[in-house]
């Protein structure tokens, strides 16, 4: 579950259109509205290697291990990883950045330190034109950062000794199973049922639809979905805990015939938590994931899971919405972000491989404050009013 893409259209060769009085027009290339068509789309493919295989092993369960976020380490100004910037832009106010001009293969471990940093503060972080970030760099950035995740039930690349890199691919021949969910579970962030879930991840996309085929991703901001809440709405939500479980995940792989490389967990996380890095509140819920608040009765868990899983998917400012292209990367922080693909772009070959360290175990600091909160002191802004019964006069 994660998103990909690919490939810049070659447009059709324009033919000059001859005229009585010498003066030739350009004719259109062909083009047919939402039928976006690349011949020979993977003739060749270079990817083989990294296409997707279920080994039939079985790992021990998880056991939780030492975290120190390098975020804590890096510089509050990000001067190291922006010397070599040659642009750098925020998508919107409460979620990602992009920078150019910076190669991933390359970085110093003061530059490692000031991107985890810049992702904890930002979401997602997107970078176009890394040729030579390979899948080794790959796992050599993610290991910087924290001990790296094996996923218990998805694929691995054929390639022996890669265990550690989750595969996503999906090509004309894959069945389109969009029906089977609604749009609001498709959106989660990565394996949350684990101890010690994912901190940052870093995907980058082999291979996908061309323009105009679709395969965008988007991600929503947990900092922004808290900060969406009543006060009343925060306090409640932080005296709670909710379960997260792979048993679905279980399910559906034993039902397709495929191994179950770990046993299925379901773990208990607070519905609020703190940042290790930026020490702001997030929501910690994700529609893929959460089956149940723990202490209510099920009619309220369910009526307020239904509210908070509303808010992540459909408050557009908490979104960013990123259109891939050939060697592209985005790292976004799994701990703060829910994330989905855009589906519907069969039969184009959408291909693209992760790499996810574990974070801490999540946990709440009553004494912190939320994104908005802190950047509005700031900038000296005047809190948001939350009043909703207030008389309005929308004209938009």
């Amino acid at each position: 579950m994660a998103p990909l893409v690919v490939e810049t259209l070659a447009l059709h060769k324009v033919n000059d259109v001859p005229r009585d009085n010498g003066i030739s027009l350009k004719k259109a290339p062909r083009f047919t509205p939402g039928n976006t068509v690349v011949d020979g789309e993977t003739a060749g493919y270079k990817y083989e290697h990294l296409k997707p295989c279920f080994p039939d092993v079985a790992w021990p369960p998880l056991e939780e291990v030492p975290y120190s976020d390098k975020g804590l380490l890096g510089d509050p100004k990000y001067k190291n990883i922006l010397a070599e910037a040659t642009d750098v832009f925020d998508y919107t106010p409460k979620i990602g950045t992009e920078i150019h001009g910076v190669n991933l293969k390359t970085l110093t471990n003061a530059q490692k330190n000031d991107l985890a940093r810049l992702v904890a503060y930002r979401g997602v972080v997107f970078f176009r034109g890394q040729e030579d970030f390979e899948v080794e760099d790959q796992l050599e950035l993610g290991r910087y950062w924290g001990p790296l995740h094996k996923h218990a039930t998805t694929s691995v690349p054929r390639k022996e000794g890669l265990e550690e890199v989750h595969v996503i691919y999906h090509d004309g021949n894959s069945l389109d199973q969009r029906a089977l969910f609604t749009p609001a579970h498709l959106w989660h962030a990565d394996v949350t049922y684990e101890v010690q879930p994912p901190s940052y991840t870093l995907l980058k996309v082999l291979h996908g639809p061309p323009s105009g085929g679709g395969g965008d991703t988007l991600w929503s901001s947990q900092y922004a979905a808290y900060d969406v809440l009543s006060a009343s709405m925060q306090k409640y939500l932080e005296g709670l805990t909710a379960l997260h479980s792979a048993e679905e995940q279980a399910m559906g792989s034993r039902a397709a015939g495929r191994p179950v490389r770990r046993e299925a967990v379901t773990t208990e996380h607070p519905l609020v938590r703190t940042h290790p890095v930026t020490g702001w509140k997030s929501l910690f819920v994700n529609p893929g994931f959460v089956s149940q608040i723990v202490g209510v009765p099920k009619m309220e868990s369910d009526a307020i899971l239904r509210y908070l899983n509303d808010i992540v998917v459909a408050t557009q400012e908490l979104h960013v919405r990123f259109r891939w292209e050939e060697h592209t990367v985005a790292i976004w922080d799994n701990r703060i972000c829910n994330h989905t693909a855009t589906y519907g772009f069969s039969p184009h070959v959408r291909h693209a491989i992760r790499v996810t360290p574990h974070g801490e175990r999540p946990v709440l600091d009553p004494n912190s404050k939320s994104q908005e909160e802190e950047l509005d002191e700031k900038a000296g802004r005047t809190p948001v009013n939350k009043n909703g019964a207030r008389q309005s006069n929308y004209n938009d």
